[in-house]
């Protein structure tokens, strides 16, 4: 839930100047939608499968996104650089997510 919870509040401040297209938005939303179905059904492994593939996807993801979006240094206001800061944050957390992830996959019987 933890994780969840900062990967959406660091997607938030990550979408907060619109320098990222909608795809950005989508695609990290989205993984956190199925997080969630993968909380409430504890007993499902295609959920925690499907998290933790679309966590791996969204690694690929924003390492596109941040590299095709990111601004110029002379047009970079303070909201922008936090907002890029922030998706780079959450880009650097992302491989602890998965790891947590895979291991919750592990109790729950996954191979």
């Amino acid at each position: 839930q933890a994780i969840i919870l900062v990967h959406w509040l660091l997607t938030v401040w990550g979408c907060m100047n619109h320098m990222f297209p909608g795809s950005y938005a989508w695609g990290n939303f989205s993984v956190l939608a199925v997080g969630i179905w993968a909380i409430v059904q504890r007993d499902s492994l295609d959920a925690i499968v499907m998290f933790l593939t679309g966590l791996l996807l969204t690694v690929l993801t924003d390492i596109i996104h941040i590299s095709v979006f990111y601004p110029p240094s002379e047009y970079l206001a303070d909201v922008k650089r936090f907002s890029m800061g922030m998706a780079i944050f959450s880009l650097l957390l992302k491989p602890v997510s998965c790891y947590l992830v895979y291991r919750m996959y592990r109790e729950r019987g996954g191979e």
